[in-house]
C-alpha cells in the first residue's frame, strides 16, 4: 500500500454560502479557482489539477481528486482521528487500517492498526462500519458494525484490545447487512442494519433488520427513542449504509432499492420509510417520501457525507459521485449533480474530512468491479471556488 505525496495542510471551510451564491456556483460553467490563501504555517498551498469537472447536463462544478492511498482491498469506512490520520476498515481482510497523517518517500504512510478475528467476510458482509469515540484524546476507543458466523454485531474497542460486543443479533445474510455506524449531534451512536434479505423485516419494529438504530455506548436503547425500551429508531429500510447529519443537524441516509428507485432520505423519529410497501415516491401517506431518487443503474450509493450545504454520496453500480444541494431548511435547492463518473470505478465509502475535504474509497476488489493495479484507493477531494474542501 502506498500514497502520493501528502496534502497540504488547510484551513477549516468558511462559513455555508448563500442558497443563490451556491446555487449560482452549481449551475455556472468554467469555474476557477480563486487565489489560495496562506496555510496557517505560513507556507501558501497548491491545488492540484483538477481531475474531473463534469456533471450531467454539462453543468460545471469542479472538484480536484488526488489518490490518498492505493493498494487496499474493499475499504469500506473512515473514522478520522484527533491526530489528523484516518482509520479505515478493510470489508474482507477484518483489518482496520491508519492511513495517515505520517508521511513516507511515497506519501501518507498506511500501516495495520488492528485485525478483528471473528469477521466471517462473505457476500456483502465483513467489516463494515467504524465511528471513533467522540472523547477518543481521552479513552482511546472505536466502535465497529461486524458481520460474524451467527449475525452482525456492534463492539466496542481500543487498538491494543479485545473487542467488547454492546449488540449482538442484527440479522446476516449475504446481502442487505446494512453496516454504516456513527455519532450524532446528541452523542448516541447510531447504525444502520439490511433487512438481511427478509423483508417483513423492515416493517416489524421488534426485528433489528431493516432499521436505523439509536443506541448508548453500552449498546442499551438510547434515551427518547421512539418505542419504549427498544433502539429503533426508524424502520421501513432495505438496506442503509451511509448516513450523515448538516449543520442544522437534521440526518440523511442514502437506501439501496431493489429493481427502480435508490433514495436519499431526511431520518425523522420514529418515522417508517415505506419497505417492502413502497420503494421510492408514493401517495401512501404513511411512509416518508425520499428527499430524491435515482434509477438504481445509476446510483446504487453506499457511503453519505454532509459538508457545508452539500450532500455526496458515493455509488456502486453508478461509479460516480451524487452531490444534492440543500437549502436552510434541508429541502433539495435544484437539480442533483453528478461527478467523476466512471472515472475510478465504484465508489463506496464518503466522509468529511476534518479540513472540509471529502475523502472517497473505491471498491473495484469487491467482486463486482474491475480492479486496476492501484486499486482500491482513497481520494481527497475538494470542490472549487470556495465550496466544500476550499484550501
Amino acid at each position: 500500500m502506498s500514497a502520493r505525496p501528502p496534502y497540504p495542510r488547510t484551513r477549516r471551510v468558511r462559513a455555508a454560502l448563500a442558497a443563490s451564491s451556491a446555487a449560482l456556483l452549481l449551475a455556472a460553467t468554467g469555474c476557477s479557482f480563486g487565489e489560495p490563501e496562506p496555510d496557517p504555517a505560513g507556507e501558501p498551498p497548491t491545488f492540484p489539477t483538477p481531475s474531473a469537472s463534469a456533471s450531467a447536463g454539462g453543468a460545471g462544478q469542479q472538484v480536484v481528486a488526488t489518490v490518498l492511498a492505493k493498494g487496499l482491498r474493499v475499504p469500506w469506512a473512515i473514522g478520522f482521528l484527533p491526530d489528523g490520520g484516518a482509520l479505515v476498515t478493510e470489508r474482507d481482510s477484518g483489518r482496520i487500517l491508519k492511513v495517515g497523517p505520517e508521511s513516507g518517500p511515497d506519501g501518507l504512510r498506511v500501516t495495520v492498526a488492528h485485525t478483528i478475528t471473528d469477521v466471517a467476510a462473505a457476500g456483502e458482509g465483513g467489516l463494515l462500519g467504524i465511528a471513533v469515540s467522540p472523547s477518543y484524546q481521552r479513552d482511546r476507543t472505536l466502535f465497529v458494525y461486524y458481520t460474524t458466523e451467527r449475525d452482525n454485531r456492534i463492539v466496542r474497542l481500543q487498538l491494543d484490545g479485545e473487542p467488547t460486543p454492546i449488540l449482538t443479533g442484527i440479522p446476516k445474510a449475504g446481502v442487505h447487512n446494512g453496516g454504516g455506524l456513527g455519532f450524532g449531534p446528541d452523542g448516541q451512536l447510531y447504525a444502520s442494519t439490511g433487512d438481511a434479505g427478509d423483508r417483513p423485516r423492515a416493517q416489524d419494529p421488534k426485528s433489528l433488520g431493516g432499521k436505523i438504530l439509536r443506541i448508548t455506548r453500552d449498546g442499551k436503547p438510547a434515551p427518547g427513542n421512539p418505542f419504549p425500551g427498544s433502539p429503533v429508531w426508524s424502520l421501513g429500510h432495505r438496506n442503509v449504509q451511509g448516513f450523515a447529519w448538516d449543520a442544522g443537524k437534521r440526518m440523511y441516509a442514502v437506501e439501496f432499492g431493489q429493481d427502480t428507485w435508490d433514495e436519499i432520505n431526511e431520518i425523522v423519529k420514529g418515522r417508517n420509510y415505506g419497505w417492502p410497501q413502497v420503494e421510492g415516491r408514493s401517495d401512501d401517506k404513511r411512509f416518508v417520501n425520499p428527499l430524491t431518487q435515482w434509477a438504481t443503474g445509476d446510483a446504487s450509493c453506499s457511503g453519505l457525507a454532509a459538508v457545508e450545504r452539500l450532500l455526496v454520496t458515493g455509488c456502486l453500480r453508478g461509479k460516480r459521485l451524487w452531490v444534492v444541494e440543500l437549502t436552510d431548511t434541508g429541502t433539495v435547492l435544484g437539480q442533483p449533480r453528478e461527478l467523476l463518473t466512471n472515472k475510478y470505478g465504484r465508489l463506496r465509502a464518503v466522509a468529511a474530512a476534518p479540513d472540509g475535504s471529502v475523502w472517497v474509497t473505491t471498491s473495484n476488489h469487491d467482486g463486482r468491479g474491475d480492479p486496476t493495479p492501484e486499486d482500491d484507493r482513497i481520494l481527497r477531494l475538494v470542490f472549487a471556488d470556495g465550496g466544500a474542501g476550499r484550501s
